[in-house]
């Protein structure tokens, strides 16, 4: 099959790879409808992570079952799936309690901006719709493979509550999408850290009551005057660096919780004004499993569209170029299509 691969920083490439196949009995292989370059790929393609030179690249996608494996029994060959980016039996002790990221079967998707991709869990992981969904629905069924799964995530994790204000840090996919579940969850305010005015549009579209483009202690200070000196009752930290988290911590109230799901880079933890402020943190890698059917029902029944976080759609032959507009803030997400 054709695949994108990464080589080294900056170099993406579209190009022949083996095909993927069933290597154990529980093990679907789905042609890949849809993928997307997600904020997270720009980490190796920037040199801050390892590179597997010539590795396939791309956690995301949508698509249709192509072959199952003998266990399974619950996916079909002709379904139309979302493929969550982590991949879970659904069963075990910790996808029980709700942890379906850290199942102890636990895979990944890897080649999602690719024509195929296998899915190592495929009765506990993937969630078929009825039928082949209408093509306007394809962009918010893969925001639920991750970026919208995601938000959700950082959302619950914060606690975010009815009535209750909550601050969003950071303006790609993930944050964008985690104003829009906070705004689901029925916060009476919702401020969104943003700096570009497209995105800014598309977070106020998702509920955004305020936004405020000031970065460090000029935008703290302005959360502050919003909140009238007390704080978010919610933070949901969307970025993953030191500066976002520091932010996310000096806008949160006392007694409040920070909703972590950015990949953590150089963080440290300011732990006494944690301590000092009774300020909690909770979150990490998605269990998009968990969180699947209602966003699934709440994007058929038209009560979402995250698909609006997609600003940029090209061939997969060109993800090189997908990546360069992502790196350069060209573009918010890239929908790629084989």
């Amino acid at each position: 099959m054709r695949a994108t691969t990464i080589h080294a920083p900056g170099d993406i490439r579209f190009e022949e790879v083996p095909d993927p196949r069933i290597e154990a009995p529980t093990d679907a292989i789905v042609k890949v409808v849809a993928g997307c370059i997600c904020g997270s790929d720009l980490w190796p393609y920037r040199g801050h992570n390892d590179i597997d030179a010539g590795s396939t690249i791309g956690h995301e996608c949508v698509g249709v079952v192509e072959e199952v494996g003998a266990d399974v029994k619950d996916v079909r060959v002709g379904d139309f799936v979302v493929v969550p980016f982590c991949h879970s039996d659904n069963t075990c002790v910790h996808c029980r309690a709700g942890v379906q990221s850290a199942c102890t079967g636990l895979g990944f998707t890897t080649s999602g901006q690719g024509e195929y991709a296998r899915v190592t869990q495929a009765d506990g992981s993937l969630v078929a719709t009825d039928g082949m969904p209408h093509e306007k629905l394809i962009p918010s069924l893969l925001a639920l493979t991750d970026v919208m799964a995601t938000g959700w995530h950082a959302a619950v994790a914060a606690g975010v509550r009815p009535g209750g204000t909550a601050v969003v840090v950071g303006d790609g996919a993930v944050g964008l999408c985690g104003v829009l579940a906070a705004s689901q969850m029925g916060a009476g305010r919702v401020i969104a850290m943003s700096r570009h005015e497209s995105r800014q549009e598309i977070a106020r579209a998702f509920g955004a009551s305020d936004v405020v483009a000031e970065r460090g202690e000029e935008g703290e200070a302005i959360i502050a005057e919003l909140t009238q000196g007390v704080g978010a009752d919610a933070v949901l930290e969307c970025v993953g660096t030191d500066g976002a988290m520091k932010t996310a911590f000096a806008v949160a109230r006392p007694g409040s919780t920070v909703g972590f799901v950015g990949v953590p880079h150089g963080v440290e933890l300011p732990v006494r004004r944690m301590f000092q402020k009774n300020v909690g943190l909770a979150g990490g890698m998605a269990p998009v499993r968990r969180y699947l059917p209602d966003l699934l029902e709440r994007v058929l029944s038209g009560a979402i569209d995250p698909g609006r976080v997609f600003d940029l759609t090209l061939p997969m032959a060109e993800a090189a170029e997908g990546y360069r507009a992502m790196d350069e803030r060209r573009a918010t997400k890239v929908l790629l299509q084989p």
